[in-house]
């Protein structure tokens, strides 16, 4: 099909209709092993997953409910939660936890049990800042530690943050499989070829999925209401960002204006009262009163008296 509105050659994967075709489908399943299995690069490989009913409720009905944006199982039983966070949301950790309640309480088995659980990944693709302490580091892993001998307290809960506005490698610096994942979520609406050095063959079905003319009529229209979504999102943060700068900056001016004019008032008081002394002190002078005595009397030095 031809599109023509759109200047863009690949989807957006902050969508919620671009990160789900990439990677939410069986279709494109072994685009998110790959990805995955970057992220875990020093553990146990991902073979082959199961696609798992996204919405989620507690134990009852009365619970509340969960959506996650991808949530699979792997061929080994652990559970992971892959989500695309766009803004920060103000109790976006609490969110993690309480999304990992899910897959945690349903190992639940009746009768005998002895509470072993399969291991469970929380996977946060962040467009967001949230770290601003530790400007190169965007590759966060949380996990259970004993604060005192900071040794991992338990293994098969782990939290992977993905700060990307942090992550700025080019091109050329890219060493790892890690470093294009990141590169090409980073910067694929900014792309309008695969890039060279992107040689392996899980990106060239990667860019093949991504690609918008490729898109049927009706994924077509459900990617242009996602976009118009994320776009209106976007320009409401904009919108915010730009109005509380604006604020700050005039109650910036405002108290610093009320700051001059409490420096001005404290700096002639004391100003009035450094020339009240010295007419004291001509006075006393005039008078033919004892240089020491004037000192004493008016706090000021023998030499400023002898100027006078």
């Amino acid at each position: 099909m031809e599109i023509d509105e759109y200047t863009d050659r690949y989807v957006n994967p902050y969508t919620d209709f671009g990160f789900k075709k990439l990677f939410g489908t069986e279709m494109n399943k072994e685009l998110l092993i790959s990805f995955i299995n970057s992220l875990l690069s020093d553990k146990e490989q991902i073979r082959d997953l199961t696609y798992l009913n996204t919405e989620n409720l507690g134990i009852s009905e009365a619970d509340h409910k969960a959506v996650f944006d991808v949530y699979c199982e792997t061929d080994s039983g652990e559970k992971i939660l892959v989500e695309m966070q766009r803004g920060q949301q103000l109790f976006f950790k609490e969110r993690s936890l309480y999304y990992t309640s899910f897959p945690i309480q349903q190992q639940g088995k009746r009768g005998d049990w002895d509470y072993q659980l399969k291991a469970v990944y929380v996977i946060a693709i962040l467009n967001f800042v949230f770290d601003h302490t530790h400007d190169g580091y965007f590759h966060h892993e949380v996990q259970l530690t004993d604060s005192k001998t900071r040794e991992v307290f338990y293994d098969k809960l782990t939290f992977i943050y993905l700060e990307m506005p942090k992550f700025n490698k080019k091109e050329e610096e890219l060493d790892s499989m890690f470093d294009k994942w990141l590169f090409v979520l980073r910067n694929l609406t900014r792309l309008m070829e695969k890039p060279a050095t992107l040689q392996e063959r899980v990106f060239t079905r990667f860019f093949e999925a991504a690609e918008i003319a490729k898109f049927t009529v009706e994924e077509y229209h459900h990617y242009e209401t996602s976009l118009k979504v994320y776009r209106d999102w976007r320009n409401t943060i904009d919108f915010a960002v730009q109005k509380a700068t604006k604020e700050g900056e005039q109650k910036g001016i405002q108290i610093g204006m009320q700051k001059g004019i409490e420096k001005g008032m404290q700096e002639g008081m004391e100003k009035g009262k450094e020339e009240e002394k010295l007419n004291i002190a001509r006075q006393m002078k005039a008078n033919g009163i004892p240089t020491h005595t004037i000192a004493a009397c008016t706090g000021l030095d023998t030499e400023e008296i002898n100027r006078l």
